[in-house]
């Protein structure tokens, strides 16, 4: 009976504890709830030393993009510092096994790419005429802030619905002969001679 009275008081007085605690943490003044009361700013001096709203607050160094080295120019600041180069030039031909087969409503779509991924620039011309001269440069990028710099990857392709990402029968493909040139080529050949 004399253990239980004494566990009894332990938990009393540690509930007084507790309790005694809660009230002597809880030194914050509240007001009562005013419904009319206009929200005010915070008086700042009371949280932030005298001088630190002048300090500048310290930017977190963040590691470079996947693929970039710190201090390597970033593909943005290529494109704006000018590392667009100038436009490929060349001829489209359509091989002859296929010159009164294609719609005369299809269109041309010659694509410059950069190693894999999506297409750096697209240039589409309408009802076009074979041999068709072209010229693709940095005002047919698809994503402006990448720059039109080489090696590229040339292919075209004759659509005969008019839909670049459908294809159908009757679509025709080609690439670049001679592989990948450098922006400013000139002269370069893509041969419409793989069908779809």
């Amino acid at each position: 009976m004399l253990f239980a009275t004494v566990a009894g008081v332990r938990r009393l007085v540690l509930i007084a504890s507790f309790a005694l605690l809660a009230l002597a943490a809880c030194d914050r003044n509240l007001e009562p709830f005013d419904p009319n009361e206009k929200p005010r700013e915070p008086d700042l001096s009371k949280i932030f030393p005298e001088g630190a709203e002048s300090a500048e607050p310290a930017q977190p160094a963040l590691p470079p993009p996947p693929g970039e080295q710190r201090g390597a120019p970033s593909l943005a600041s290529e494109a704006a510092a000018g590392s667009s180069g100038a436009p490929v030039a060349g001829t489209v031909v359509l091989a002859p096994e296929f010159a009164g087969r294609t719609a005369a409503d299809a269109v041309l779509f010659i694509i410059a790419r950069r190693g894999a991924g999506p297409p750096l620039a697209v240039k589409r011309v309408a009802a076009p005429r074979f041999p068709h001269a072209f010229s693709i440069g940095p005002e047919d990028r698809m994503i402006q802030a990448m720059p039109f710099a080489g090696p590229l990857e040339l292919t075209a392709r004759i659509d005969t619905d008019g839909n670049a990402t459908s294809k159908s029968p009757g679509d025709v493909t080609g690439t670049a002969q001679g592989g990948p040139v450098e922006p400013g080529a000139t002269g370069v050949v893509i041969v419409l001679d793989t069908p779809i």
